[in-house]
């Protein structure tokens, strides 16, 4: 799939490759992923090497104090999934928590900190499915983070624009602003407290992370922050492999995680834009984005209402995406007029990292790992170099909400991988980046390859809006023309002082067997095969 277009606009073009690629936000895990398909290693040993080295040298997005998830696809197989995140101390409750006078849950609190996931994620998917032994796939973190890296550009440009969110903790502050500001482009930074306690996992696994020295840090910090952690929480912590959900969009069936994570809104998007002809010429821009937006404010108002821990309550993805009750839903969107908007209750945040991996044995790895808002509760643990992340932020605090807060219980998450089969084989690991985003992401970036031909660089790369908050967002590449026209519709556009979100994606061609990766030039990253 790789269609014929004009590059002189300048566009990126896809990679190609027969045998292996990856695809990251940043080019030195990029390489390091494909060093080890080049080595000899299977697609699930890339992305680990990959997620750890982005846990080092993209500290503002993902890390070892987050969350993961995980679609696997091997040999051309159904996908699987991993499910990493984790859940609330035991001791945390919501009349509780309500009895010490809040109303919200402190984004950047100890009350925020669910207990990561990610460590334990990585250990179970390579115990399962890896090839290679752990401290190879750790050492190019393990490296980075003992001898230093160099700032990328757009990962500088966060680090800048978040410096006062750093300031809210001494050690946090100290290791982050040397010198009291954050470090530029090109600059060198290391971590070398995170190099051991990534030497650490290396060598006792998820144990040298949730038990021992380096989870009583944790525990001991951020109960002196007024957390309910205990380390029995941590010690505690397993994530789950879970069957995947999915719907048909176009020759395409599309796979993502279950609750508790949103991949089901991207699905019942999708779903219902396959009730419009979005082909190419077919509509105007303005027209595209506004269905696209009627049809998320849609399903985020479904998510909001529906969506939480499955361990805490039912949640019936089958009815929500049934042809009937995507039919009542798509009877409410006007295409002379757009739906009066709702806020979101659910606080915002841009921040992550996702790769795609696809290896010569057609092993197909879609990973996202992420610590919520920007450098996560930006409670950072100066003896194991770990950044807590913020999950718990997305709590709901009313009484009987699927997603409100509880004891052991898992938030409603917003990162997703995703996967796109057809004939039942799996064609393209694809995933965006973007808090919230990434539903309607997810459904944008498939209808620009389905319904308007583009290959997946182009796809990926092409100008984003997001209806979120009461506004449409958009990005100025867009024009003036569509946001006036948008305007008109009844919107509320507005346009984004930043780039909205990341994605990569890596296509299987298996008629030709060749692969066709793309990376988003709003981020530092790159796709490479061999």
């Amino acid at each position: 799939m790789i269609p014929q277009r004009d590059y002189r606009d300048g566009g990126r073009s896809p990679a190609l490759a027969p045998n292996g690629m990856v695809a990251t936000s940043h080019p030195q895990a990029t390489l390091a992923a494909l060093d080890v398909l080049r080595r000899g290693g299977n697609a699930v040993d890339a992305a680990l090497t990959a997620v750890a080295l982005l846990g080092v040298i993209e500290p503002a997005m993902t890390g070892i104090g987050g969350d993961c998830f995980l679609m696997l696809s091997r040999k051309g197989g159904a996908p699987v999934a991993f499910n990493g995140s984790g859940a609330t101390p035991a001791e945390l409750d919501l009349d509780g928590f309500l009895g010490r006078g809040y109303t919200e849950i402190p984004v950047r609190s100890a009350h925020a900190v669910t207990v990561p996931g990610a460590v334990d994620a990585w250990c179970q998917i390579h115990e399962a499915h890896g090839t290679r032994p752990l401290e190879e796939i750790l050492a190019p973190a393990i490296e980075a983070a003992e001898q230093g890296w160099f700032v990328a550009p757009r990962i500088a440009a966060d680090w800048l624009h978040l410096k006062d969110e750093l300031t809210r903790y001494p050690a946090t502050a100290a290791a982050f602003l040397p010198g009291g500001k954050p470090p530029r482009a090109g600059d060198r930074f290391a971590c070398p407290a995170l190099g051991a306690t990534l030497r650490r996992i290396a060598r006792d696994g998820r144990a040298g992370f949730y038990e021992g020295p380096v989870a009583a840090e944790l525990v001991a910090l951020l109960r002196d922050l007024g957390g309910r952690h205990r380390e029995a929480d941590f010690a505690g912590q397993r994530g789950r492999w879970v069957e995947p959900v999915t719907a048909p969009y176009r020759q395409w069936e599309i796979a993502e995680c279950p609750p508790n994570g949103q991949g089901g809104i991207a699905l019942l998007i999708l779903r219902l834009l396959e009730g419009y002809d979005l082909g190419k010429g077919a509509l105007s821009a303005a027209a595209r984005v506004h269905l696209l937006a009627e049809a998320t404010k849609l399903a985020y108002r479904q998510r909001d209402l529906l969506f939480g821990d499955p361990d805490h309550g039912d949640i019936d993805v089958a009815r929500l995406l049934g042809d009937a009750h995507v039919g009542d839903l798509r009877r409410q969107i006007r295409t002379d007029r757009a739906q009066i908007p709702q806020a979101n209750e659910l606080p915002g945040h841009p921040d992550t990292t996702y790769l795609s991996v696809v290896d010569r044995d057609l092993n197909a790895v879609s990973l996202i790992n992420s610590i919520y808002m920007g450098f996560g509760s930006t409670i950072y643990a100066a003896g194991s170099g770990v950044m807590l992340h913020n999950r718990g932020a997305g709590f709901q605090l009313t009484a009987g909400h699927p997603n409100a807060l509880a004891p052991g219980k898992r938030p409603m998450h917003t990162i997703i991988p995703g996967m796109a089969l057809e004939q039942g084989r799996p064609v393209m690991p694809f995933g965006v980046m973007g808090g919230h985003y990434q539903a309607s992401g997810h459904a944008q970036l498939i209808s620009h390859i389905l319904d308007r031909g583009f290959d997946v660089q182009q796809a990926i790369d092409a100008p984003r809006s997001f209806a979120f908050g009461g506004a449409l967002e958009l990005e100025p590449r867009h024009g003036a023309a569509v946001s006036e026209e948008l305007a008109a519709l009844g919107h509320k556009p507005v346009w984004s002082d930043t780039p909205i979100g990341g994605g990569q994606a890596i296509f299987i061609d298996h008629a030709r067997g060749v692969l066709i990766g793309g990376s988003d030039s709003r981020k530092d990253g790159c796709a490479l095969g061999y």
